[in-house]
């Protein structure tokens, strides 16, 4: 699983020009899914997420998790985290799960986003055309794939 992570002052999804989801502060998690992914990795993501500290305390130092800041969490599913850009202009999608394997993983990730932060998390709808808005706090943008686990 790939995720960008951005630390967001306000983020939305809208679907066809209505907003579906939105957030105050917080965190838009951009997730995508590969054909080798497990709720293993979806499980290590949503800890990891829950418990990264990139949120300022009273200091202004990035102390807190979104938990002590009582952030919000918007989960929106890009199966284009997974191209590949190796060869040619067009990009290759061949990795990214299909939606049978990709839509209980996703499922399972929210269930634990769910649990983890003990409040609902906030998403787009899987496989949708969205249009996703933000303001990024920071800016801090971060990028984890589990194959890594960085």
């Amino acid at each position: 699983m790939r995720v960008v992570i951005q630390r967001v002052k306000k983020a939305s999804v809208s679907i066809q020009d209505s907003i579906t989801s939105s957030i105050g502060a917080g965190l838009l998690v951009l997730v995508g899914i590969e054909e080798s992914d497990t709720q293993e990795d979806a499980l290590w993501l949503a800890q990891k997420i829950t418990s990264m500290r990139i949120f300022s305390d009273e200091e202004g130092k990035m102390n807190l998790d979104i938990l002590q800041s009582s952030g919000e969490l918007l989960v929106v599913s890009q199966f284009t985290l997974h191209a590949q850009t190796k060869k040619g202009n067009r990009p290759s999608f061949i990795r990214a799960a299909r939606p049978e394997k990709a839509i209980p993983i996703y499922s399972y990730f929210l269930e634990q986003l769910n649990v983890l932060l003990a409040k609902p998390v906030q998403t787009g709808t899987f496989g949708a055309m969205m249009d996703v808005a933000l303001i990024n706090d920071g800016p801090v943008t971060i990028w984890m794939d589990t194959a890594q686990k960085e």
